[in-house]
């Protein structure tokens, strides 16, 4: 990795000495209001394209249109076939410096939304006031459009194509695949890096960004019981019955962990009965039980939210010991699945966050704060995280209600983030690092 610019910058930073923009930043910016309406058309272009996880065609459909769009920028682009984890694939775009100086930077979104071919959410909508209605604008192709628009301002100036940078656009972050297979590429890309940026919309305000993210884990209870007719349960020969022994594991969940801080669990679908047929990938079954007779078995399926893999790992070991307790004449499994790994904080993060903060004070559009990492969900930059030196994500579009029929995007918010994108990245390109007085002080040269 690139470490010229870099060296020592984790542990003796202070805040960037910048104090306003130079010459070639106010053209950046001048060149993103000039093609602002073009962002919102190509917005408006993919949006109106389905691109739900399973819609294959759709998501390789909107990674062409930007493929096409990346290539115009003289960028080398390349589709991951993503056949092997049963997902559409992942679409990458890079610069061809013939020596960059500066550090290497990964720029991370996704292709795909949570609305399928048969949603009825299927088309953009202008609502007035700046804001557009549609499905995946704010999660997240308004972050992609953020990410062309910041580079095509780069490249405007004659910049980009002496910068060390990698577009990843993954095409399964809302429903991955294996993901061993799925994120193996990204984490090769990322360890070859030393900053990460994410265009995900965060909580959803652009006055905010990211430093940390839960991780994401699914796990899966099934319990097992005594058939019998009701009259006799709690006996010794019948027991308590699959249904009452599940209940009494999700309670524990509840009040063994439900007061650790950046913990949460939660059982989205339970079902019990003398026969049951579960399709765990699908979220979806069918149930058969009479009130007269004791539950043979029940099933349960949730998530976990974590800050840390230790925090993972205490609430397993609680969890399974729970499970483990079982009522008289039945049985229970508990199956985890790892999911995405957490995306923990460090003073790297942190920086990198006051660099961004202190772009988009000189921009006008005052301090980016960061989001408490309970309001922030698992996302692709997970992967990267232990990799880079620094990492912020939540750059992307502002809205609200994403992943509901309400989604909506906040226009403007286009060409602010693209702005604050396109002077970061040119601050952490061109950035003199210099050791005064104990600390690392960047000043940039114009």
């Amino acid at each position: 990795m690139n470490r010229i610019l870099l060296a020592g910058m984790a542990c003796l930073w202070v805040q960037p000495a910048v104090a306003q923009l130079s010459a070639l930043e106010l053209n950046l910016a001048d060149y993103i209001d000039a093609h602002h309406d073009e962002a919102i058309e190509l917005l408006i272009e993919v949006v109106n394209i389905n691109s739900g996880t399973q819609n294959f065609a759709g998501v390789a459909a909107v990674g062409q249109v930007f493929r096409e769009r990346f290539e115009a920028l003289g960028m080398t682009t390349q589709w991951i076939d993503g056949s092997a984890w049963n997902r559409a694939g992942h679409l990458v775009a890079r610069t061809n410096p013939t020596q960059a100086n500066g550090p290497h930077l990964l720029l991370i979104g996704h292709l795909d939304t949570v609305f399928q071919r048969d949603s009825p959410f299927q088309e953009y909508e202008y609502l007035g006031d700046y804001i557009g209605r549609g499905p995946g604008i704010a999660d997240m192709k308004g972050g992609n459009v953020i990410i062309l628009q910041a580079l095509a301002a780069l490249n405007d100036q004659g910049l980009l194509h002496d910068m060390a940078i990698t577009v990843y656009l993954t095409g399964d972050e809302e429903s991955s695949g294996e993901a061993v297979l799925a994120r193996a590429d990204l984490r090769v890309v990322a360890q070859q890096a030393d900053i990460a940026l994410g265009f995900e919309n965060g909580d959803g305000d652009p006055s905010t960004a990211i430093p940390a993210r839960r991780g994401y884990a699914s796990w899966e209870l099934r319990v097992t019981g005594n058939p019998a007719h009701s009259s006799q349960i709690f006996q010794d020969e019948v027991g308590s019955g699959a249904i009452f022994e599940a209940s009494r594991i999700l309670n524990a969940f509840h009040e063994e962990l439900g007061g650790e801080q950046y913990l949460t669990f939660n059982p989205g679908i339970i079902m019990g009965g003398t026969e049951l047929n579960f399709a765990s990938d699908e979220g979806r079954g069918d149930a058969f039980g009479l009130p007269n007779v004791v539950a043979q078995h029940a099933i349960a399926r949730g998530d976990l939210r974590m800050i840390s893999n230790a925090q993972t790992a205490r609430a397993r070991t609680t969890m399974e010991r729970i499970v483990s307790e079982n009522l008289p004449l039945t049985s229970a499994e508990l199956i985890f699945n790892s999911g995405m790994p957490p995306f923990p904080d460090s003073e790297g993060n942190r920086r990198l966050l006051e660099f961004f903060s202190q772009a988009s004070q000189d921009l006008g559009f005052g301090a980016v704060t960061a989001v408490d990492p309970s309001r922030a969900g698992a996302a692709d930059i997970s992967y990267v995280g232990e990799f880079v030196e620094m990492a912020i994500d939540g750059m992307g579009m502002g809205g609200a209600n994403d992943h509901t029929v309400n989604e909506t995007g906040d226009l403007e918010s286009l060409r602010v983030q693209a702005k604050r994108a396109a002077v970061l990245m040119h601050r952490l390109e061109t950035g003199n690092w210099k050791l005064e007085t104990g600390n690392w002080k960047l000043e940039t040269r114009n």
